[in-house]
């Protein structure tokens, strides 16, 4: 970049001093040696000419920290315990977290770091701030779930797949239904899963956890549901895997004279509203992590 800088003081000196057609091609050859645009070119020996002695390259000097390691590990710790939203539903929501924090002594062993200064910015922290500090950490915790949807062939022929603004779904009671798996970040073993039933027209939404995946679980946990919602349950819509696929469920549809849909293979958009609220309410309290003792099925079902 300085032999830039000297061949162009050089040929500013020329540029002043000749004639229309000098400097146009003095700019030619000052473009085909710097690679510039002539635009940038022309700037530059503009530049060079005003300039007096050797341009230096520019130190900027960098900004001081706002924000201390005591800041950023409260921060972490408010972050972990408000559920880890995002950084702009935490610094919304800063003012309800931290009381909270604090006054359940939820803070461990950053317990010293809570002073009026950190307490100050943790208050008035941005959204963007906030998400730029926790990168690195929500990167190092972050958990995807996993499909352990497994296809009933047999059976999906004899389901209708279901077709988007039907008459069942403008009256309450025709629901979606799905299993969220509990098992961080392997199948392996044996661990929970929640059934979620979400009602299309009214959003009304019901969780039961289960022990396992088997077919059984969910026969047993349906007449449950159903005495739970608020209103007769008029049909069921759910995904190809082997727990719905089942001539247990089927039957079980059948007697009650139920509508039984099914959406089409790997498209997840089928079944929109059990999937937003696989988000909304399972994974918002149990995450991703794996739960797989009867201790932890009890919780998920309090």
């Amino acid at each position: 970049m300085s032999t830039k800088r000297e061949i162009t003081k050089k040929y500013a000196r020329e540029h002043a001093a000749g004639s229309k057609k000098v400097r146009g091609r003095l700019l030619d050859e000052l473009v085909a040696m710097t690679g510039w645009s002539r635009a940038n070119t022309r700037r530059q020996v503009s530049a060079a000419r005003a300039r007096r002695g050797p341009q230096r390259a520019l130190k900027w000097a960098p900004r001081p920290r706002t924000y201390g390691y005591d800041t950023l590990k409260l921060l972490i710790v408010v972050w972990m315990f408000a559920g880890q939203p995002s950084g702009k539903y935490l610094a919304a929501t800063m003012g309800i977290w931290l009381p909270k924090l604090i006054k359940h002594d939820e803070s461990g062993a950053d317990t010293h770091r809570l002073t009026d200064h950190t307490r100050a910015q943790l208050l008035t922290v941005s959204g963007a701030t906030i998400d730029r500090f926790l990168k690195p950490t929500r990167d190092g915790v972050r958990l995807t779930g996993i499909s352990g949807t497994k296809p009933g062939p047999l059976l999906r022929t004899s389901i209708t797949v279901r077709k988007a603004g039907g008459e069942h779904e403008q009256v309450p009671g025709f629901c979606e239904l799905d299993l969220v798996l509990h098992c961080d970040p392997t199948l392996r073993g044996e661990f929970c899963r929640t059934l979620t039933v979400a009602d299309v027209l009214t959003g009304w939404t019901e969780n039961m956890a289960l022990k396992n995946g088997a077919h059984r679980w969910v026969l047993e946990a349906m007449p449950v549901i159903e005495q739970r919602l608020p209103f007769p349950l008029i049909g069921i819509d759910s995904d190809n895997g082997g727990e719905f696929m089942n001539a247990a469920l089927i039957q079980w549809a059948d007697e009650r004279g139920l509508f039984f849909t099914r959406a089409r293979p790997y498209h997840s958009n089928d079944n929109a509203h059990v999937e937003q609220k696989n988000g909304d309410v399972v994974r918002r309290h149990a995450v991703h992590y794996r739960h797989d003792t009867s201790t932890e099925l009890r919780l998920l079902n309090e």
